[in-house]
């Protein structure tokens, strides 16, 4: 009786292991809560700059989102997550890939009070293993946070699709993690 308890209690612990997800040596959360609602992982991919791995950017959402404009559509909460995996990304880099985004994205945003502020949000470097999550709340709000530490909100509906843009739009940062993001 005690061989079978054992047995069983592994086969538990084994298959609770093989729903982890570990990508680049990280492991990524299969949901997350954001503000009392649970957000599943929607999909995720690998951020590269002239072969350069920089990040995980993974997208988290209520439902499974398979096109930008499903994203854009979304009423729910969504969360931006990146797992950097570079040794080190200067805040400067951050906040021009940010505005190369908008640009490309959303040219009627960028260069705006909203867009400033939310670049503002961002006054320190990120090194190997920091995570940032960018939340798109569904009552309007973007947030940022580093390792936890919240950076602040800008209370903008129209920002909260131009991030999304930035990884899903028509020009996004790299297609091969929006292509991830919506989980193809």
């Amino acid at each position: 009786m005690k061989n079978l308890f054992v047995a069983v209690v592994l086969t538990l612990f084994l298959a609770s292991q093989s729903f982890a997800l570990e990508v680049a040596g990280v492991q990524m959360d299969q949901a997350v809560t954001i503000h009392g609602q649970q957000l599943k992982l929607n999909g995720y991919g690998i951020r590269k700059k002239f072969f350069v791995k920089v990040y995980i950017g993974s997208l988290y959402a209520s439902r499974h989102l398979a096109s930008a404009a499903e994203a854009y559509g979304d009423n729910g909460n969504k969360l931006i997550r990146m797992n950097f995996l570079h040794s080190k990304v200067a805040k400067e880099k951050i906040i021009e890939a940010f505005n190369e985004g908008f640009t490309s994205n959303s040219p009627d945003l960028a260069g705006s009070a909203e867009v400033k502020k939310f670049l503002g949000l961002f006054t320190a470097d990120f090194i190997h293993g920091d995570v940032v999550d960018l939340v798109i709340g569904a009552d309007g709000s973007v947030s940022a946070s580093h390792n936890g530490r919240p950076l602040g909100t800008v209370t903008s509906a129209k920002l909260g699709k131009a991030v999304l843009a930035i990884y899903l739009g028509d020009k996004p940062a790299d297609a091969s993690l929006k292509s991830g993001m919506l989980g193809k």
